[in-house]
C-alpha cells in the first residue's frame, strides 16, 4: 500500500486499460447507502451538487462533511496520474478531504477485486470492470439513491446502461452499480509522418484499405502495427474486426450474459481467422507475445509502427509525450458507408458495499462529472469525454492534439449508435483465464479459429455455471 500526496504530473505513464483494456469489467447489488462521517451543508459547491435539486433520497447526503476525512482509492496501475491531478484539485477546493491510494495491475484487479471489496477494510472507490456477478452477490453498492439525489439518471444513458443490472442479474438495464472516470472509445492511432511518407490516405475508409496500408508499410520495411500481447491487448483488434461483421447483436447478448448467448458463432471464427492471417503476413511484431502494454506504447511513441490499435485513454499521454506526432480514426467498416462501430465504455469505478465513506465518495464522483476543472483534467489526462450532464460546456482539447481526433471519433460512434462493450467484460475471468491466453496461441498458429471460438465459449459457460 502506498499513500499518495496529490500532484499534477507532466507526463502520464501508460498501462493496460481494461475495459477496454485491453480489457475491462463490472456488476453488483447491495446494502443501503450510508456514511461514516456526519454531513453538513457548509462546503458544498454548486457544480458539485448539479442535479441534487430533486431532493435527497432517504439515507444519503449530497452535502460534503466538514470533518477531516481520508478517502481510500484502489486504482489500476498506470492510470493513477489523472487521479493525482483530481485529488490535488479536490483537496484544493475541499481541504478537509485527503486521499490514500493503492494500485494494482488490471489482471490482479480482475482476479482479486471481489475479495478486496468483500473485506472489512474495503476501499471507498475501486477500479472494477465487470459488475454483474458482484452486483448480484451484494458486493457492490447500489447507486440508485445517489443517482436520484444527484440527477445522474438525467445524464446521457448510453454508456451508463452498460453498468446497470436488473433483478434477474442481466446487464443493460436496472439499477446503477458504477460510474466512469472518463468514457472511452477505441480506434486506430497512426504515425502522421509515416502515413504521409507512404502515401496512405487518412482516415482509412475500409478494412480492405487498412490491409492495403499495412501491406504497403511492411513492403517499406516498417512494422505495420505496433501492439504487444503479453497482457492480451490483441483482444482489441480481434473485437474491432468482429464489430464490423454480421452477428453484432449476438456478441452484445454474450457480453451481457443473456441466457443462451454463445461466442461460438461464425463472426467469432471469421474475426479470429482474419487476425491470425494478419499475424502470418507479418503485420505485427515478431515477438508480439513477449511485448507488454507499456513497452508497446513506448515503442510506438519512439516511431516503431505505422498503426496502433487502442483507446482514447492514451490520447492524453501521446499529447504530452509526443505532441503532434499521432492521429486517430475509428476502425473502418467493410464498406465506406458502414456505420461506425467501436468498443466504447466507461472506465468503470464502483463503491463497495463495505465502503466506509459512501456519501463522500459519491460526492467526489459527482464532482468529477460536473466540476469544470475536474472535467478538464479528465479530458487532458485521458483523452476521453468526461460524461456528466449533457448541457454542461465540454472541456477544451489542447490545440493540435490527438485528443481533438479521439473526441471526433467518439462523436461519430455516438451518432451511429455504434457503441459496444468489450469482450473482456463478459465475465470477471474470461479475459485473463481464456480469451487472452488463447489469443497468444491463435497468433502463433497453435490454435485454430474454430478451436478459439469454441474454447472461449466453453470457459464462459464454466465460469457462469451453465
Amino acid at each position: 500500500m502506498r499513500t499518495t500526496r496529490a500532484h499534477t504530473p507532466r507526463r502520464r505513464s501508460a498501462a493496460l486499460m481494461a475495459g477496454g483494456a485491453a480489457v475491462a469489467l463490472i456488476v453488483a447489488a447491495c446494502a443501503p447507502p450510508g456514511s461514516s462521517s456526519p454531513a453538513t451543508s457548509s462546503t458544498t459547491s454548486a457544480s458539485a451538487t448539479t442535479g441534487s435539486d430533486a431532493g435527497e433520497e432517504p439515507g444519503v447526503s449530497t452535502e460534503l462533511t466538514t470533518e477531516p476525512v481520508e478517502l481510500d482509492l484502489y486504482l489500476e496501475s498506470g492510470f493513477t496520474a489523472q487521479f493525482e491531478a483530481l485529488q490535488e484539485e479536490f483537496t484544493k477546493q475541499f481541504p478537509n478531504v485527503t486521499f490514500k491510494v493503492r494500485a494494482d495491475s488490471f489482471q490482479n484487479l480482475a482476479q482479486n477485486a471481489v475479495r478486496i471489496m468483500s473485506s472489512p477494510d474495503a476501499p471507498d472507490l475501486m477500479r472494477f470492470p465487470t459488475v454483474q456477478a458482484a452486483a448480484k452477490d451484494g458486493i457492490l453498492l447500489n447507486l440508485d439513491p445517489y443517482a436520484e439525489a444527484y440527477g445522474w439518471n438525467d445524464w446521457p444513458q448510453g454508456t451508463l446502461n452498460q453498468v446497470r443490472v436488473d433483478e434477474t442479474g442481466a446487464r443493460g438495464s436496472g439499477s446503477l452499480y458504477a460510474l466512469g472516470v472518463g468514457y472511452n472509445v477505441t480506434g486506430v492511432y497512426y504515425n502522421k509522418a509515416k502515413a504521409e511518407a507512404l502515401g496512405i490516405e487518412i482516415p482509412v475508409k475500409t478494412v480492405a484499405d487498412l490491409e492495403a496500408a499495412m501491406e504497403k508499410a511492411k513492403a517499406a520495411g516498417e512494422i505495420p502495427v505496433m501492439l504487444g500481447n503479453q497482457d492480451f491487448t490483441y483482444a482489441f483488434p480481434l473485437q474491432m474486426i468482429q464489430n464490423q461483421l454480421d452477428g453484432l447483436d449476438q456478441v452484445k447478448d454474450w457480453i451481457y450474459q443473456v441466457e443462451g448467448a454463445t461466442y461460438d458463432i461464425p463472426s467469432s471464427v471469421e474475426a479470429a481467422a482474419k487476425l491470425q492471417d494478419w499475424a502470418r503476413k507479418g503485420y505485427f511484431p515478431e515477438d508480439l507475445n513477449a511485448i507488454d502494454y507499456a513497452t508497446a506504447i513506448g515503442r510506438f511513441t519512439d516511431d516503431e509502427g505505422l498503426f496502433h490499435f487502442n483507446g482514447d485513454w492514451e490520447a492524453g499521454g501521446f499529447t504530452a509525450n509526443a505532441p503532434g506526432k499521432f492521429g486517430f480514426f475509428p476502425f473502418p467498416g467493410l464498406t465506406e458507408d458502414a456505420p461506425k462501430v467501436a468498443m466504447a465504455a466507461p472506465a468503470t469505478y464502483v463503491i463497495p458495499a463495505n465502503a466506509k465513506h459512501k456519501d463522500e465518495i459519491a460526492f467526489f464522483l459527482n464532482w468529477v462529472h460536473t466540476d469544470p476543472a475536474a472535467r478538464q483534467i479528465v479530458l487532458e489526462y485521458t483523452g476521453s469525454t468526461p460524461g456528466g450532464p449533457a448541457e454542461l460546456e465540454p472541456p477544451v482539447a489542447p490545440e493540435g492534439s490527438v485528443i481533438i481526433e479521439t473526441l471526433a471519433a467518439a462523436a461519430e460512434v455516438a451518432e451511429d449508435d455504434g457503441a459496444i462493450d468489450f469482450l473482456g467484460n463478459a465475465t470477471a475471468g474470461i479475459l485473463t483465464s481464456t480469451l487472452g491466453p488463447d489469443l497468444q496461441l491463435l497468433l502463433t498458429d497453435r490454435m485454430t479459429p474454430e478451436e478459439f471460438a469454441a474454447h472461449v465459449q466453453q470457459a464462459y459457460e464454466t465460469e457462469l455455471g451453465r
